[in-house]
């Protein structure tokens, strides 16, 4: 007998307008729903209509249900992978299983959908290029300052999870460590409160009382001093090179060449645009 199929499917992180008509055939389709909490998931199954054998498979039962999923994949059974909300895997349950269908030759395939980071990354202004998700902080005091000495020395736009009553003992834990640097709050996206709040921390704080519903925080980037070059001993060329080997972009790369020169973006542009 074949091997069933695991789909590890995204699903809506509010709207439930937002599932794909791929996610919905995928449901549709599969033998067993394994969901992070079934009577969640069976609000948005009766949303589209859809009648399925669900089982529980969260935290704490990982292990065990991981393998009762095994065997009915090895049965032939196919099986849909999903949280409360967003992608499976992303601070919710799911590695463990993929871990083990990889390792008994199981097919696995992604049905991409909804992430609640990635869309507060878009519209939060800060850098999109390059970033680092990290997920919730540990409570751990010692893993915590870790963590915050990483997002203190990162040079990417830095997102993190957070309840919204442990939000203000967070970005007070921020400051700390990283200074009052700009930060963004994305709350509830999707959903009929969805609001961005951005400033200082020290402005986050103040306007953030009292708040409620799902938090993502976004750090800005750190501004590292770079190592001082002396950028008159090198050609433009060699210069534009130097920040394009750092995967920066040619119009922040513009900029910058301006700013080691001291001369004007525009006369740096025109050079490079009559090269």
């Amino acid at each position: 007998m074949e091997y069933g199929t695991l789909y590890v499917v995204a699903t809506p992180i509010g709207n439930l307008e937002d599932i794909t008509y791929r996610a919905i055939r995928t449901l549709q389709e599969v033998d067993i729903i394994a969901a992070e909490d079934t009577r969640h998931t069976l609000k948005l199954l009766n949303h589209y209509k859809i009648t399925k054998h669900l089982i529980s498979y969260h935290r704490h039962n990982e292990e065990a249900k991981s393998e009762e999923l095994i065997s009915k994949l090895k049965e032939g059974k196919k099986i849909a992978l999903v949280s409360d909300a967003g992608t499976p895997g992303i601070c919710d349950p799911g590695e463990q299983i993929i871990h083990r269908c990889l390792e008994e030759g199981i097919e696995i395939i992604p049905i991409p959908g909804a992430c609640a980071f990635v869309n507060a990354l878009i519209c939060s202004g800060l850098e999109t290029q390059s970033f680092l998700f990290l997920g919730f902080l540990p409570l751990n005091k010692k893993n915590r300052k870790q963590k915050l000495e990483q997002i203190k020395n990162s040079e990417q736009t830095v997102m993190i999870y957070e309840a919204p009553h442990k939000l203000k003992t967070t970005l007070q834990d921020l400051k700390e460590v990283i200074g009052n640097r700009k930060v963004v709050i994305a709350r509830e996206l999707t959903k009929i409160h969805e609001e961005f709040i951005r400033g200082t921390i020290d402005e986050i704080i103040e306007k953030t009382e009292n708040i409620k519903g799902e938090i993502i925080i976004l750090i800005e980037k750190s501004e590292k001093e770079v190592e001082k070059k002396d950028f008159s001993e090198i050609s433009l060329e060699e210069h534009f090179s130097y920040y394009e080997k750092q995967g920066i972009d040619k119009k922040e790369i513009i900029k910058k060449i301006a700013k080691d020169r001291n001369t004007s973006k525009n006369e740096i542009y025109m050079y490079f645009c009559n090269k």
